[in-house]
């Protein structure tokens, strides 16, 4: 109840921020319209500022506020709120271009005047902001590259759209208004120097020393880590943390990554990461002392946050990773709360953690199946895909009253969420890691 409440509380400030560009814009004297068409443009432009101007809020990682959802759910948000409030920002352009061409002038932004030079450039870095992060991966743009471009583009843009809107005047011409607006624009810059500036520093000041990197099963690696000089910290079984390797919190290129060790006694901690793109591939490389930064805990997806009797795990490959921390910190408890995995993988030899999920169903109340989708000559277990009728012959007979942790790549993750709501599980009782943060 109390999350329930708290979420019901940031949705409200988060409307209030979005909506407060609109209020200052009715405060009086309102000056005398132009038409349905013009009113209807500076409305989208100064909504669709409020909602990017919220961008900086939500990928700031204040973990109270993301406690209700989750980062991942707050990410993913991000994303689709961008996208609409880009889209708001175009249509504010396009509709005064075809309601009042001459209000605009040229779209060269070295002949127009400076505050539509400014509006221009800031419209072009947008442009590249959401195109580059919805095609990032067709696009074969690095991360770390992609990030730090990112948060450029968007810091300048915002900052040239502050400045079209400042030189433009229209609605914010009278002392208060102005005073109010620079109150606004100065909350989102001192927001952004925080997130760049200060969070970095606290980092700084509470490294970890990487303490050995063991090889997995299936081109996995765990890479522990240790506090250096400090308590470490405290998570809840399955959330994750953003990591920082071989570079500066500073630097951008951190990586998010599920803890994987159990939550009892947390230092040191570990990370089971699968090779799957450029940074990944260097985890086997780390070195004993090496500096690690770490930005966490973060993430909803724990068993810590329901009451259950019963849970049911299903994971997908290294999607495992924060569902063996679940399960060792339950062992680690002497919890005998009767459990179900249901872990899917190619191929046998690549399943991890398959010795210690034996050695766990001696200190736990767990029954694991395995499910193969490209059986050897032989295996004996469900082979394929995690199916309806796979779920419907391997989940006990009170299916409906239990909590279920769903974590595998997307297509996985979707296609057992319609399984499970076929066999009428209801959905609030379904959790869902997303990986693909970005």
């Amino acid at each position: 109840m109390k999350s329930i409440l708290s979420g019901i509380i940031l949705i409200a400030l988060y409307l209030l921020l979005v909506l407060a560009p609109l209020g200052v814009l009715l405060i009086e004297p309102v000056p005398a319209g132009s038409g349905f068409w013009w009113d209807l443009s500076l409305a989208m432009g100064f909504a669709g500022m409020g909602m990017l101007g919220v961008q900086f809020l939500l990928t700031a990682r204040f973990r109270r506020a993301s406690a209700p959802f989750g980062i991942d759910i707050i990410y993913f948000f991000h994303r689709y709120l961008a996208v609409f409030a880009f889209g708001l920002i175009v249509l504010h352009c396009l509709i005064i271009r075809v309601d009042n061409p001459s209000a605009i002038g040229t779209l060269n932004p070295l002949e127009a005047d400076g505050y539509m030079a400014m509006g221009l450039l800031a419209m072009a870095l947008f442009t590249l902001v959401i195109a580059s992060s919805l095609w990032r991966k067709p696009l074969r743009i690095p991360y770390d590259g992609w990030r730090q471009a990112h948060t450029l583009f968007t810091a300048v843009g915002f900052v040239l759209a502050i400045g079209h809107i400042k030189g433009v005047g229209y609605y914010i011409d009278t002392p208060l208004k102005q005073s109010l607006w620079t109150a606004f624009t100065a909350f989102w810059v001192l927001l952004i120097l925080y997130v760049r500036l200060v969070k970095p520093l606290r980092m700084l000041r509470a490294p970890y020393r990487v303490m050995n990197v063991v090889k997995e099963r299936g081109d996995t690696w765990t890479l522990t880590v240790a506090a250096d000089h400090h308590s470490g910290l405290r998570f809840e079984p399955g959330q994750f943390a953003w990591l920082t390797l071989r570079a500066s919190p500073y630097a951008l290129r951190e990586h998010p990554f599920s803890i994987s060790s159990s939550a009892v006694g947390a230092d040191p901690l570990e990370f089971t990461i699968k090779e799957l793109g450029d940074f990944t591939r260097t985890i086997k490389d780390a070195r004993p002392g090496e500096l690690v930064y770490l930005d966490g805990p973060y993430g909803a997806f724990s068993i810590d946050r329901v009451e259950a009797s019963s849970c049911v795990f299903i994971a997908g490959g290294v999607g495992i990773a924060p569902i063996m921390s679940m399960l060792r910190t339950l062992a680690d408890r002497g919890d005998r709360r009767p459990l179900l995995l249901i872990y899917a993988n190619n191929h046998w030899e690549k399943v991890i953690f398959r010795e210690e999920l034996e050695e766990l169903k001696t200190r736990l109340s767990l029954r694991v199946v395995h499910v193969l989708f490209k059986p050897h000559a032989g295996w004996q277990g469900e082979s394929g895909l995690v199916t309806a009728d796979l779920l419907s012959r391997v989940l006990p007979g009170n299916r409906r009253e239990l909590e279920y942790f769903v974590c595998g790549p997307k297509p996985m993750n979707k296609a057992v969420e319609h399984a499970l709501e076929s066999l009428h599980i209801p959905l609030r009782q379904v959790r869902t890691e997303l990986f693909d943060l970005v």
